[in-house]
């Protein structure tokens, strides 16, 4: 079994405080869309309620359901990362209550406060890493064939 992607309370306590400030509340119904795979990344989120669903465009595949995101959970992560656009799509699974954030501003926090900013580049980081892991294993789920001894 897979470890869980660290949550926003894997941030020292000062810095999610700061970053929380900028926190606005928002509500997505279920079947709402969040953002598109390669569409600007100018905003993410933290799941407070409910569960959002990241899905890939896989030709041939549609676009398959990578990960199931739920409380304390970080919505979105190419806002961090030149080009700023996104990797994945995300629906709301169910009706969402998060916390939405303007990625310009976080970034110019992360720019102006040295430890603010290390300490969301290596949650984000954190989170980066999972996400490739169970994408990869998402994928091999996929695209194995059945009985190639490829196990995830």
């Amino acid at each position: 079994m897979r470890s869980p992607a660290p949550k926003v309370s894997a941030l020292p306590a000062e810095h999610r405080e700061r970053l929380m400030a900028y926190a606005e509340d928002v509500y997505f119904e279920a079947g709402d869309r969040l953002f598109e795979e390669q569409r600007h990344a100018d905003r993410f989120w933290i799941v407070k309620t409910g569960a959002v669903n990241l899905d890939a465009k896989v030709p041939g595949r549609g676009s398959p359901v990578i990960e199931t995101l739920r409380h304390g959970e970080l919505v979105g992560l190419s806002w961090l990362f030149p080009p700023y656009l996104c990797q994945s799509g995300a629906e709301a699974m169910t009706p969402v209550r998060a916390h939405a954030f303007d990625a310009t501003a976080v970034r110019a926090m992360c720019q102006t406060d040295q430890a603010f900013g290390s300490a969301v580049y290596y949650w984000v980081g954190s989170i980066l890493a999972h996400r490739l892991q169970v994408t990869r294993v998402r994928l091999l789920d996929l695209y194995a064939p059945h009985g190639s001894g490829i196990t995830a």
